[in-house]
């Protein structure tokens, strides 16, 4: 058996966790929207057409926020169109996802329903097909407390106080030739109008917090010179830089999938050596803050690819005009129309991928303040047609929420590691080869007097001790040690069978003359809490 040493310190600390890096994403694609959160035909549904039993389980979980309505959807949504009686909303197509957007879930029951489920709604502007007007009148509506066209319509409409939403992004992916009005060829233009809408905005409710775009993966070409450019003409006037970024791996290749969390913490020291430079250049006391509002890891099948036609790729995928595509008018009565849902398989790997890329945040939790994961509301709260139940991944993203708060330690870990060769997955994810991967991957963090160490093994048949050096602790004591792990990896939880996944404790775990020992088993996650 492999032995892995970690060593924490309480003086070794990273920095403070913000509560927002455990968020969510939602977007109208599919069935996120009309199927999960809205069925007036549900047995659940409230008077809005909002399902309680989504509602009560998303409520029940620790999630602090909701990055909402978009997405791509929203570079070409008029949120003004989707306020007032529902027999005097205006229906458009939705350019991005080829999909009507019947607005019967608007600017207001967005908000509403994030009040409902107890999670602060992290708002993002139009700044694609939009105004500097829509953005200034949508902040009046929703902050000003009244006395003024736009914030007495909100009262008119049902909601007599202000909903208060303090965090607003500046657009969404930008930078990307597939989203709607994009500024890809534009970078300078678009941080000058980030730069004139956000301190418009902040003019509105001086109390309210801004993100600006940045690249939406780190294959774009321009990275991180497009980046740079935008944040030299706003630098002062945003708090957060937006960036996205999915992680993707061939299906069975489990150590590259795993050992994702390394791409995204190059990303991460690129983008704070951008801003540091930006900060230098405008001679500003200002730390800029980082924002990973849409992110994920998952499997995914290589397609055929041609080496060097990345450029052209990029259009190629994104330009495609067919005559015969037709717009999908969605039920959210009928979540998968023409064919039976896709049966749950396999969930373990996919949660680990996930929480593995928590794990990088945490490492950087001076900078990362918030991660909205999207497919984090499923995470919380699966479900179908008929009921909900909680996933596997729904025990990591908890764990998380609840003892990884407080401030980051750094954890030393030293231990065996393996390489990932260099691969693609298409022409824009091309990943460099690393070396010297750690099998043991782990974060920590402490709070009040009690810490947590958040480990996960990639190895995917190899368990390993793992000694944690807890000595520099006062009067340190072993509190529980939980794992979740599984000998199928084609299980998953399901309404039928809602703990195929599930954490038991580690009572075999034992804290001796300051070292914490625990077996850690192939491919599990693992808490490991102590009084310090």
């Amino acid at each position: 058996m492999a032995i892995t040493k970690i060593t924490l310190h309480p003086k070794f600390r990273i920095g403070a966790i913000s509560p927002r890096l455990y968020s969510s994403f939602l977007e109208p694609i599919g069935t996120m929207v009309n199927g999960m959160m809205y069925n007036p035909k549900h047995p659940t549904a409230d008077e809005q057409g909002f399902r309680q039993d989504v509602i009560d389980a998303l409520k029940s979980t620790p999630n602090p926020a909701v990055r909402l309505p978009g997405g791509n959807f929203v570079s070409g949504w008029e949120w003004r169109d989707s306020i007032g009686p529902m027999s005097e909303r205006k229906g458009h197509l939705d350019l991005a996802w080829h999909q009507y957007i019947p607005n019967d879930v608007g600017h207001d029951e967005y908000l509403q329903w994030a009040e409902k489920i107890g999670a602060e709604p992290l708002y993002t502007l139009n700044l694609g097909t939009a105004d500097l007007n829509s953005a200034v009148s949508c902040v009046e509506y929703t902050n000003h407390p009244g006395g003024t066209w736009w914030s007495d319509l909100r009262r008119k409409n049902g909601h007599e106080e202000p909903y208060n939403v303090k965090m607003w992004y500046l657009g969404n992916e930008m930078d990307g030739p597939w989203q709607v009005g994009s500024w890809e060829r534009d970078p300078r233009g678009y941080g000058i109008r980030a730069n004139e809408i956000s301190k418009a905005i902040k003019w509105v409710d001086g109390s309210i917090e801004t993100g600006v775009c940045g690249s939406s993966a780190p294959f774009m070409a321009h990275f991180p010179e497009w980046d740079l450019t935008v944040m030299q003409e706003c630098y002062e006037a945003v708090d957060y830089l937006s960036v996205h970024h999915y992680h993707s791996a061939a299906p069975g290749d489990i150590g590259a999938l795993l050992g994702g969390a390394l791409y995204y913490e190059d990303f991460i020291n690129t983008e704070c050596a951008m801003l540091d430079y930006v900060q230098a250049k405008c001679r500003s006391p200002k730390k800029m803050m980082i924002s990973f509002d849409e992110y994920g890891a998952m499997s995914r099948k290589p397609r055929d690819y041609r080496f060097g036609y990345g450029p052209h790729n990029m259009y190629a995928d994104h330009y495609v005009f067919d005559p015969d595509r037709k717009y999908v008018r969605h039920d959210p009565d009928n979540m998968f129309p023409g064919r039976p849902p896709m049966p749950r398989r396999g969930e373990m790997i996919g949660t680990l991928g996930n929480a593995s890329v928590l794990l990088a945040f945490l490492r950087h939790a001076d900078r990362v303040k918030i991660g909205c994961m999207t497919g984090g509301l499923g995470t919380l709260c699966a479900s179908n047609r008929e009921h909900v139940w909680r996933s596997a991944g729904f025990y990591p993203f908890t764990d998380l929420m609840k003892y990884g708060q407080g401030e980051s330690l750094k954890a030393s870990v030293e231990g065996e590691t393996f390489d990932i060769d260099g691969y693609m997955v298409d022409d824009n994810s091309q990943y460099p080869k690393k070396e010297g991967v750690p099998y043991i991957d782990a974060a920590a963090a402490i709070k009040d007097g009690e810490g947590a160490v958040f480990i996960i093994n990639r190895r995917s048949n190899v368990s390993e001790t793992v000694k944690i050096d807890v000595s520099a602790f006062e009067n340190a004591g072993l509190i529980a040690h939980t794992e979740m792990f599984t000998d199928d990896l084609d299980a998953a939880n399901s309404y039928e069978n809602p703990e195929a996944i599930v954490p038991r404790e580690n009572a075999k775990t034992k804290l001796e003359n300051g070292v914490i020992t625990a077996e850690i088993r192939p491919l599990s996650w693992n808490v490991i809490r102590f009084r310090g």
